[in-house]
């Protein structure tokens, strides 16, 4: 509790006076209590003023391994003496296809990008050019990218904004997006067997593709009830819309073929990013056969300068190459039931109402539900905020680092081992009390 920040601060304040908001993304500006992050190594991160976090934010997912994973970096220097960026296909790129298509079952062919929203924009277009229809289905409190057609009700839609539940609207969430693209956008809440019924059978035959985050990253890490992705296969199936996965937080971390291993429901597409590289750029867009295929000079336009970057493909052969060889997510599982189990146990010794969901390796946390196991974004948007935000202060003032919005995940990575587990959780416990304490509500 007795750190200092002067130079955090400072360093912020500097960012402001060159970048808006002092961030180079939206979603990492916190007011004044902005971080500004000097270093990173495995579970932990430091900011300018040495203070250390174990860090469950890795960048939005992506750092797998951990901070500066030497099987990483190896690799990468490695390639940097043969040169970064050809104008011509390289090795590594047939490789990172080839372990993609081995691990992941459901893809038979794989283009790489550079992030989640180009991989889910071309995902977008190429199931519009393979179904010759335009709408795409998605649901409430997923977040696909920053692009127009799927920037729409996200987690961060206002509490009573989205309409009736039986008939839920499209709500942009950023000024600059065109108004007309709303009418090409049908929104669906999420475990809701009914209202997608109704959707489907209403407007199935305009849809190209609907696109879901198997687990909702952003809605508190919930899961799909019993039979619902199966659900969701038949009705594609009967409509002739595409299932898009879109696995950009999933895929590589809940299990070495994602989520399709982990449910046993194929999609017809998939969009991956995040932990297949460890945090450098590095993006894939994978599938069936007869859909990847629509790619080709005259039909569908897959393209940009960094695709398939020679340091980003190195980075993501070393990821995949040590998830196969080295049992990593399986092992990192075991250690986030032990931390996912020692959070309920605290919280639940302490007498603080909460709701946990999610995999081992990627969980959401809650406090006070106004269900006993929240379903669906509406759900999830009636926790306790102002708990958790308290909650999270306390828990960085004393060096961990989570995000201050329970609606993003708790992420673990192969860093995280279990002594790093137990000081997690004696700070846990700490905070917890500082909460049971301090909490006016």
């Amino acid at each position: 509790m007795n750190r200092t920040y002067s130079k955090t601060r400072a360093a912020f304040k500097h960012a402001n006076e060159v970048t808006p908001l002092g961030v180079n993304s939206n979603f990492r500006y916190a007011g004044e209590d902005t971080m500004v992050i000097e270093r990173g190594e495995g579970p932990y991160v430091w900011d300018m003023d040495g203070n250390r976090y174990i860090d469950y934010r890795l960048a939005y997912g992506p750092v797998i391994l951990g901070h500066g994973d030497k099987r990483v970096s190896d690799r990468i220097i490695q390639q940097l003496g043969r040169g970064n960026l050809y104008a011509h296909t390289h090795p590594l790129e047939i490789e990172v296809a080839e372990r993609i298509v081995r691990l992941c079952p459901g893809v038979d062919k794989v283009r790489l990008s550079n992030s989640g929203t180009e991989a889910t924009m071309h995902a977008a277009r190429l199931a519009r050019a393979y179904t010759n229809r335009d709408a795409i289905i998605k649901f409430e409190g997923a977040y696909h990218g920053n692009h127009d057609y799927v920037l729409w009700s996200t987690a961060n839609m206002p509490i009573g904004s989205g309409g009736s539940p039986r008939s839920p609207v499209a709500v942009a969430q950023s000024s600059g997006i065109p108004y007309e693209i709303r009418g090409m956008v049908y929104v669906a809440r999420f475990n809701d067997f009914e209202g997608m019924e109704r959707l489907v059978k209403d407007k199935g035959g305009e849809a190209a593709a609907m696109v879901i985050e198997p687990m909702m990253g952003n809605a508190a890490c919930l899961m799909p009830e019993p039979g619902y992705l199966e659900y969701l296969r038949k009705l594609c199936d009967d409509f002739g819309i595409l299932l898009v996965f879109d696995e950009v937080k999933t895929g590589f971390r809940i299990a070495n073929g994602g989520a399709t291993e982990h449910f046993g429901v194929k999609a017809d597409l998939y969009t991956f990013a995040k932990a297949l590289g460890n945090g450098y750029p590095v993006a894939a867009i994978g599938g069936r056969k007869e859909v990847m295929d629509t790619i080709a000079f005259g039909q569908v336009v897959h393209g940009g300068t960094y695709c398939g970057n020679a340091v980003g493909t190195a980075a993501a052969v070393a990821v995949l190459e040590a998830l196969e060889k080295e049992n990593v997510l399986a092992n990192m599982a075991g250690r986030g039931k032990r931390l996912m189990k020692g959070i309920d146990d605290i919280l639940t010794e302490h007498g603080l109402p909460h709701f946990m969901s999610g995999h081992p390796n990627m969980f959401g946390l809650m406090f006070e539900p106004k269900t006993e196991k929240p379903k669906e974004f509406r759900d999830v948007i009636k926790g306790n905020f102002r708990m958790f935000d308290l909650f999270g202060s306390y828990l960085r003032d004393m060096g961990v680092d989570v995000e201050g919005d329970f609606r993003e995940p708790w992420f673990m990575s192969d860093a995280h081992t279990d002594s790093v587990i137990d000081e997690t959780l004696n700070i846990v416990n700490d905070a917890a009390k500082l909460v049971k304490q301090n909490y006016v509500p």
